[in-house]
């Protein structure tokens, strides 16, 4: 009986392995080895001045630690995950609450919220580089019917790193909001009548039911918002081009510009390495510090 188990067991253990052959072997094809390769890389000299890469070890992070573009940049990908990562949640959690009610015309605000989601993002970068133009883009001449003066949005410092916050939580709240209207959804209705019948306000029922039944969608919109503020590029290329003077320059621009501009491939890489670095230890701490406050039903 125990052979037979045994055999049952490692028959079915083998087809799930296979069944799963393909997913893992495009994982290691497209993920695991271009990783490697560019960890190995990240510990060459490899740009124009040396036609055959050199080993030179660490080098190139120890030059890196005293790059003063790079902690520019650091410190602007930290205030642009800041800006967007819990303003898009928030957003995207009212607009789940709002379109999850019964009213009429939901699917229309559904798809309103959710429309800017379907834009590419260069697309999205075109339109609000039209809003942001001085003199004759809307937002001027917004602020000029109100009798406010004009803002070069983005040739200024100042603000061009607001300008981007405000462009990427518009195109992204939507996509969050389907997952916590998916969430919402899946919570049972029974407890807000429970809370209705007891007299309990909105606020002390989002507080105590709504959002701690939230927390695994949370997590996970989360660890995605996180990763996105490090991965979008798109809008920078066609806004700012990092500009003016790095203000809005994020950390994978700034390895396009090493790997495509300076043709430092051996820099690109090891600015790579730190930024998966950077997204598994944000997404290690924000998982094990979640985790522990998620209900899981």
């Amino acid at each position: 009986m125990d052979n037979r188990r045994f055999r049952f067991h490692w028959k079915t253990n083998t087809f799930a392995w296979l069944l799963l052959l393909p997913s893992l072997l495009f994982l290691f094809l497209f993920t695991f080895y271009p990783i490697a390769k560019t960890v190995k890389l990240s510990l060459f000299q490899a740009d124009l001045a040396t036609l055959v890469p050199v080993f030179i070890g660490l080098d190139n992070y120890t030059n890196l630690i005293g790059d003063e573009v790079f902690w520019k940049v650091m410190s602007n990908n930290l205030w642009f995950a800041i800006g967007t990562v819990p303003t898009s949640i928030i957003l995207a959690i009212l607009m789940a609450i709002y379109c999850n009610k019964a009213m009429r015309g939901t699917s229309m605000v559904r798809i309103s919220f959710f429309y800017p989601t379907m834009i590419p993002m260069i697309a999205v970068a075109n339109v609000w580089l039209f809003i942001y133009t001085p003199q004759y883009g809307l937002l001027s001449r917004l602020m000029k019917s109100i009798g406010q003066g004009d803002i070069n949005w983005l040739g200024s410092p100042q603000y061009v790193m607001w300008a981007m916050v405000i462009m990427v939580v518009w195109k992204e709240a939507g996509y969050f909001m389907i997952f916590f209207l998916a969430g919402l959804q899946n919570i049972p209705h029974d407890l807000y009548e429970s809370a209705q019948v007891d007299g309990v306000g909105r606020w002390t029922v989002f507080r105590k039911i709504t959002f701690p039944l939230l927390m695994p969608t949370t997590l996970f919109v989360s660890i995605v918002a996180l990763t996105n503020s490090f991965k979008l590029v798109d809008h920078i290329m066609i806004m700012t081009k990092g500009g003016p003077n790095n203000a809005s320059n994020l950390l994978l621009y700034y390895i396009y510009e090493s790997a495509f501009s300076f043709w430092d491939q051996g820099m690109a890489s090891t600015l790579t390495v730190v930024m998966i670095g950077v997204l598994l230890l944000f997404a290690t701490l924000n998982f094990f510090g979640l985790d522990k406050k998620i209900h899981y039903r």
